[in-house]
């Protein structure tokens, strides 16, 4: 099977300094595709890509540029005022101060991995195709994350069965024992990878499910540079996989 891309080409190589522009980069391709199939309102300005997704989903806005321009902040501000759920931002460049929203910010690393091998993944791995699929990765995803607005769960809220049909875009499942017990989106976009929402069931953790799931997607994807956002709990598990910290990514959300 081949990765669907929107670049016939990846870049020669990448540097660290450039990880965070290509994070920005694939995050905004990730939300506007699956901002697009729920039916939500995408924002796209110089410096900023808002995805509006009303009371359930909510705003997320992700940071484009390592600077706004002044009209840039009081729109991306007056966004926020109107907004009706949760707020989320993403800002791979640390530059942009969001407090005076009345947000609360934390940080966590962007990572990158260089185009190279990647190993075999002890579980079955697949590229779902089918809608029973992606709902049971759905519900992983929700169980894993918890995002706000997603609870009492509806079917193909969160992710939709044409997201599957985006470019660049993928999800994966991971089976223990033939039971889907993990999950992840990636997503590919420039001649970069990315990946989102990588997690695993409650019922099956500490079994090499977030691995499994993980190497099964890097496997489409190994002579591509990859970027990710990690967690603190992520961290290690991207690290064993070759990724290595490129820089701090700062993060932002609503006191709702």
């Amino acid at each position: 099977m081949t990765t669907r891309s929107t670049s016939a080409a990846p870049p020669v190589s990448v540097a660290p300094a450039e990880a965070p522009m290509l994070q920005a980069r694939n995050s905004a391709a990730f939300w506007t595709a699956a901002g697009r199939c729920r039916g939500h309102e995408v924002v796209r300005r110089r410096g900023f890509v808002a995805v509006d997704g009303g009371d359930r989903a909510g705003l997320r806005l992700l940071i484009q540029e390592p600077g706004l321009d002044p009209g840039e902040l009081a729109e991306l501000g007056e966004l926020v005022h109107r907004a009706k759920g949760p707020v989320n931002a993403e800002d791979p460049f640390s530059s942009t101060d969001l407090g005076h929203l009345g947000m609360r910010s934390w940080r966590m690393p962007v990572m990158l991995r260089r185009p190279g091998p990647v190993g075999e993944p002890a579980l079955d791995v697949i590229r779902v195709r089918r809608p029973e699929d992606l709902q049971a990765a759905e519900r992983i995803v929700i169980e894993s994350f918890e995002p706000a607005g997603f609870e009492p769960y509806h079917p193909g809220e969160l992710f939709p069965m044409t997201l599957i049909g985006q470019p660049g875009v993928d999800v994966f499942v991971a089976r223990y024992e033939g039971v889907a017990a993990g999950a992840c989106v990636s997503v590919v976009d420039g001649g970069v990878g990315s990946h989102y929402w990588v997690g695993t069931s409650s019922a099956f953790r500490s079994r090499g499910v977030g691995r499994a799931v993980m190497l099964g997607a890097l496997a489409h994807l190994a002579d591509l540079p990859n970027t990710l956002t990690a967690s603190k709990l992520g961290r290690p598990l991207y690290e064993s996989l070759g990724y290595t910290v490129a820089a701090p990514s700062t993060w932002w959300a609503s006191a709702q």
